[in-house]
């Protein structure tokens, strides 16, 4: 028997281990898959919903009973579940069963983990529905792994979640993670079961990024949720595109079947109070929308979280108002203004500000394209402006810009609207236009960025003050050689401009900087009538070499030349003639600016000048050919001078040919020829130029012929100002001299000198008629009135014909004597009224016409001499005399002879008394004859200068003639 007892006691160890070893391999081994209806019928029934079992079906007692089945579907699929509840659709779901009921067939679950499942549940709940947690969450704990909730629209990924329920009358709590839109989020809620109006209370903690929102309200029964929400953080930027640093909020929060309202907010973001609301639209796409409003904030930080931000996880939308904001230390006023990113879009609209001086500002359907932190290739900030201000000049030196080099005057008011285009790589302004301190302003414009900026900007304006905008010394071979470091590409017009008292119209302006590389296109505009143009390009020298001028052009064309010479250097005579010719002017211009080859050309009516040489513009230093020429030299002095044809030129043209250099010390001409008329004159002349000191001019003239004009009589002042502009020591000699009243003058010299507004002719002397001629003379200017003093010598000079064109007249002889005089006046006819000097004149074996004197004597010795032969003795015929002396003496103007004789033979025959009135033009000479009987008797000549009268004077002699027996 005891062999019986230990197969019993071997029976009974080993059946535990058979009934372990049948629990844990009879149900893997058992095809579960013929039960899944029937399994599905039985979980439908303990979990309220319908089940559907698609996928393989397993059942495990060991180590605890476990029911898995594949391909669950739980209420209907996608949202056809009744009575709009709960859908799920699950890779697996597992059921820890209780073992006791399982034995007794029956399903208890005290578990229940959805995998991989996809659980979309109604948002809100509609009306009449009551939020119960489903039946089967009853007394049973439930868990989420690797799953996907779908709460109306809003979609959170990666769900792990643990749901516990008690009673029928317990609370639902659940506890988890998920991910929406990219951002991990922990949550807990607590849902509490209906009461008797079919409200749920719910309570509602997220937490995300340091930051935390709990809610807590109830659900209604039409749907939706009311109730306050309260929450804060440590890190804003984490979860809004807005500045970082800590924040807290409290308000109102209610729900429907799209929309979520947090009214009543009362925040502090980074210690500063801020009231507003926000909305999370959930139809039909999700969407946040913030509405701020606070006493004073710094907008900094803002502006750089919405350009660096990424994609936000949700359209965002925020409104923004602040009594006062600062941004990059700019303090704003009544600040507005709206912002909503979407993607990779961020939209502005409704920005209104007013910015220090007052001045409003306006922005909407700004637009930016491709977020910087996006890494969009399309990033792009559109900005619509307008502005408006009476203190313009205040504002801009606010925003930063320097204004030194304008004037204070400009910039006080304006308005205008504008286009903005901000890129990554530029910034452009496709449209402005603005009224600018009255005048009105529009163009375009972009700046590049990079290493080197380039800046294009085009304005036409219809009033234009450079004087305002411009410094007083534009350097623009500082600005070509400099090289700033930025280009610019610059196109501007304006109908009227002004620039240090010119005024322009049509002025136009299209140049560039590019490299330090000056180019000016085309510079144009019409200046007092004329037409002017400047081209060319200035570009820096290699290696420290001076900058180089290529193709520089400038004309200028006038109808009219007298409006434009008044800019042109000299003095110039408005009222002369030829300031009513046409005037063209060409320079050109190539090569660096210490050898640049230059060309200019100026027509002036029948004028031509041009100028052919090599300027040094560093130095400065031009040394090079000038030739003027002019068809007739009587017209071209006349026209310039606005005087009478000068006759005394002769007929022929006139021509200038010259080698020239001009430096700052002064110019030379080494030599040069002209021909002006008759006149031909050449020579070498030197202009020294120095500081604080008079130019002087030196050098020698040499002239084949040399016509000199008569003196201006009248009373219009002599233009003797000019005499004070310079000094001069020249040399003069003239192969032929032309004086007025003078016969030629053959190798005529002389030093003709003027310092301090005094001009002295020196050593004078030249052969007149087979005799020496010599003289002096000086006109001090400075003196007041004018002064004049002549010295002459006459030597052996031969009489070739009539000495004064009157009645009675020295025709024949050889004339000598000194002369010396002094005049004061400014004007030609107060010099000869204030004439005073002496004079000492002789004439030797000469013949006296008008006269036959010695005819006279000869009838008045006759004793049956007739008063008829007497008469025409004196007053035709010609008398041979040996000598004619008179001593003159002149005072105001008047010559008096002081002694006079007419020598026939060796014999006194005549005495010469009387004066001539210069001044006046009057004449009043008496000749006395000594017959060698009676009385003497004579021929007087009086009347105008021009035209005296010969009256003999016989009445003595004739009285003593009758007295006689």
């Amino acid at each position: 028997m005891s062999w019986l007892r230990r197969i019993a006691l071997g029976l009974l160890l080993a059946l535990p281990l058979l009934l372990a070893a049948a629990l844990w391999f009879v149900p893997r081994m058992t095809d579960w898959n013929e039960h899944r209806d029937r399994l599905a019928i039985l979980a439908a029934g303990r979990l309220g919903q319908p089940v559907m079992l698609t996928g393989p079906v397993k059942l495990t007692l060991l180590p605890q009973p476990m029911l898995e089945a594949g391909g669950v579907t739980i209420g209907g699929a996608q949202g056809s579940a009744p009575d709009g509840g709960i859908s799920i659709q699950a890779e697996a779901l597992r059921l820890r069963l209780d073992l006791g009921a399982l034995l007794r067939l029956q399903l208890e679950p005290r578990e229940v983990v959805l995998v991989g499942a996809e659980i979309r549940l109604p948002w809100p709940p509609t009306s009449g529905q009551s939020f119960r947690p489903p039946p089967w969450l009853t007394e049973l704990r439930g868990r989420i792994e690797d799953s996907r909730i779908a709460i109306g629209s809003v979609m959170l990924d990666d769900v792990t979640a643990e749901l516990a329920a008690g009673s029928a009358t317990d609370a639902l709590n659940i506890d988890g993670r998920f991910r929406w839109r990219g951002l991990d989020t922990s949550f807990r809620t607590t849902i509490g079961r209906p009461g008797w109006d079919d409200a749920a209370p719910l309570n509602l903690t997220v937490s995300a990024a340091s930051a935390s929102l709990s809610a807590s309200g109830v659900l209604l029964p039409e749907g939706g949720f009311e109730g306050s929400i309260q929450g804060g953080g440590s890190d804003l930027a984490a979860l809004l595109p807005g500045p970082g640093g800590s924040f807290r909020l409290r308000g109102k929060l209610s729900a429907t079947a799209d929309l979520l309202t947090a009214s009543e907010l009362t925040m502090d973001l980074g210690g500063s109070p801020v009231r507003g609301a926000a909305t999370l639209r959930l139809a039909p796409v999700p969407r946040l929308d913030v509405a701020l409003v606070t006493g004073r904030v710094v907008l900094d930080p803002w502006v750089a979280a919405l350009r660096n931000a990424s994609a936000p996880r949700l359209p965002f939308g925020i409104d923004l108002s602040a009594e006062a904001a600062t941004l990059h230390g700019i303090t704003l006023r009544r600040l507005r203004a709206a912002a909503f990113v979407e993607g990779e879009r961020l939209t502005l609209s409704d920005i209104s500000a007013i910015l220090p001086g007052d001045t409003e500002v306006e922005m909407s359907g700004v637009t930016t394209v491709g977020l910087p932190a996006a890494g969009g290739a399309g990033r792009k900030l559109e900005m619509a402006i307008r502005f408006h201000g009476t203190a313009l000049r205040a504002t801009l030196l606010a925003l930063g810009l320097r204004l030194d080099a304008t004037d204070p005057t400009l910039l006080r008011q304006g308005e205008g609207r504008m286009r903005l285009v901000l890129e990554e790589s530029q910034a452009a302004m496709p449209e402005f236009v603005a009224t600018i301190d009255g005048a009105r302003v529009s163009g375009a414009g972009v700046l590049r960025f990079g290493a080197r900026p380039a800046l294009g900007l085009g304005l036409n304006f219809d009033h234009l003050d450079l004087d305002g905008w411009l410094p007083e010394q534009v350097n623009l071979l500082s600005l070509a050689t400099g090289n700033p470091g930025w280009d610019a590409n610059l196109r501007l017009a304006a109908e009227q401009a002004q620039w240090r008292g010119v005024s322009m119209e049509r002025l136009s302006v299209d140049a560039a900087l590019e490299g330090g590389r000056l180019t000016a296109r085309r510079v144009a505009a019409r200046i007092a009538g004329a037409d002017l143009a400047l081209s060319g390009t200035m570009a820096p020298g290699a290696s420290g070499a001076p900058a180089r001028l290529t193709d520089m052009a400038l004309e200028a064309t006038a109808p009219v030349a007298r409006p434009l010479l008044a800019f042109m250097p000299g003095t110039w005579d408005e009222t002369a003639p030829i300031t009513n010719q046409p005037l063209a002017l060409r320079v050109s211009a190539n090569g660096p600016l210490n050898a640049l080859a230059l060309r200019t050309g100026l027509d002036l009516g029948e004028a031509r000048l041009e100028a052919n040489g090599t300027l040094d513009a560093l130095a400065p230093r031009y040394a090079g050919s000038l030739t003027l020429r002019h068809p007739g030299a009587q017209r071209l002095i006349s026209e310039m001078l606005g005087l009478p044809l000068p006759l005394w030129l002769g007929e022929g043209s006139f021509s200038v040919i010259s080698g020239i250099s001009i430096g700052r010390g002064g110019a030379q001409a080494d030599h040069f020829d002209m021909v002006a008329g008759e006149a031909r004159l050449g020579g070498q002349l030197t202009l020294a130029l120095a500081p604080a000191a008079r130019p002087r001019l030196t050098g020698r003239l040499q002239a084949e012929r040399l016509p000199l004009p008569a003196p201006k009589g009248g009373e219009e002042p002599l233009p003797l100002w000019p005499l004070s502009w310079v000094d001069a020591d020249l040399t003069v000699t003239a192969a032929q001299l032309l004086a007025p009243w003078l016969p030629p003058m053959q190798q005529f010299t002389g030093s003709l000198r003027l310092n301090g507004g005094v001009l002295q002719l020196d050593q004078a002397q030249a052969m007149l008629r087979g005799g020496q001629w010599e003289g002096a003379a000086t006109l001090d200017s400075t003196a007041v009135p004018p002064m004049l003093d002549l010295q002459s010598r006459l030597g052996g000079i031969g009489l070739g014909g009539p000495l004064a064109g009157t009645p009675l007249d020295i025709s024949t002889g050889q004339l000598e004597g000194d002369v010396s005089l002094k005049a004061t006046g400014h004007s030609p006819a107060a010099m000869l009224s204030t004439l005073e000097g002496a004079a000492r004149l002789g004439v030797r074996n000469g013949v006296m016409t008008g006269a036959d004197l010695a005819s006279a004597l000869r009838v008045a010795s006759q004793p049956d001499a007739a008063e008829k032969e007497l008469r025409h003795a004196l007053l035709n015929g010609a008398t041979g005399f040996d000598r004619l002396e008179a001593m003159l003496r002149l005072r105001a103007g008047r010559a008096e002879v002081e002694q006079g004789s007419l020598m026939l033979n060796d014999q006194a025959a005549a005495g010469v008394a009387g004066e001539i009135d210069l001044a006046h033009g009057g004449v009043d000479l008496v000749l006395t004859l000594m017959p060698p009987e009676g009385p003497p008797f004579g021929l007087r000549m009086a009347g105008p200068l021009r035209q005296p009268r010969l009256v003999p004077d016989l009445a003595d002699w004739l009285r003593w003639r009758a007295e006689r027996p």
